[in-house]
C-alpha cells in the first residue's frame, strides 16, 4: 500500500495563490517521502462554494471520503479575519471528531507576519481535533515570499517529511 498525500485547498477563488502553495507543498512532500507523482492529488474547495453546507451534495460527500482516506494532508488557506477561510470551516465541519487518521500540515497564507499567530491558535487544534496528528509546525507564507516559495517548500519538506509519513505519524512532536 502506497501513501497518499492530498491537498485541500480552502480558498474561495478558483486558481489561488493559496492553490499554489498547496501543491507545492503537496508536492514537494511526495518528492520527499519518494513517491510516484499519481500519489499526489487534491480537493479544490473553490468550485463547490455553497455546496460544501449542503449535505445532500454527493459530489462534496465523495471530497470527504477522500480527506478522510488520505496519509498526508496539506490543507491550505488565505488568512482571513487572523483565521483560516470560512469556506474550508464548512468543509471541515463535515469531518467527524476525530475521524482523520493520518497527519497534516496547516498551511496559511497571509499578507502581514502579526496573522502568524493563527497557524497555531487556529488551525492546528482544528486538525487536531478532527483527530490528524499535526507533528509538524505549519508554514505560515507572507504574500511577500511567494517568489522563491518552491525553494522554501523543498528545504521544509525535506526536514519535516520523515515525520509525516503514516509509519511516524504516531511519533511524538519534535
Amino acid at each position: 500500500m502506497s501513501t497518499t498525500v492530498l491537498a485541500v485547498i480552502g480558498n474561495p477563488r478558483p486558481g489561488s495563490r493559496t492553490h499554489r502553495i498547496a501543491r507545492t507543498v503537496a508536492a514537494e512532500l511526495r518528492r520527499a517521502l519518494d513517491l510516484p507523482a499519481t500519489d499526489l492529488d487534491e480537493v479544490d474547495l473553490a468550485p463547490f462554494g455553497p455546496r460544501v453546507l449542503d449535505y445532500e451534495d454527493t459530489q462534496v460527500a465523495h471530497e470527504v471520503e477522500r480527506v478522510l482516506a488520505a496519509d498526508v494532508l496539506v490543507v491550505a488557506s488565505p488568512t482571513y479575519k487572523a483565521t483560516y477561510a470560512g469556506l474550508l470551516k464548512a468543509f471541515l465541519d463535515r469531518v467527524g471528531t476525530g475521524a482523520l487518521t493520518g497527519s497534516a500540515v496547516p498551511v496559511l497564507l497571509g499578507g502581514a507576519p502579526n496573522h502568524t499567530l493563527a497557524l497555531d491558535a487556529h488551525f492546528t487544534p482544528l486538525l487536531a481535533e478532527l483527530g490528524a496528528a499535526t507533528p509538524t509546525r505549519g508554514l505560515f507564507v507572507l504574500e511577500s515570499e511567494l517568489d522563491g516559495f518552491e525553494q522554501t517548500a523543498a528545504v521544509w519538506a525535506d526536514r519535516w517529511a520523515r515525520w509525516l509519513a503514516p509509519q511516524a505519524a504516531a511519533l511524538p512532536a519534535s
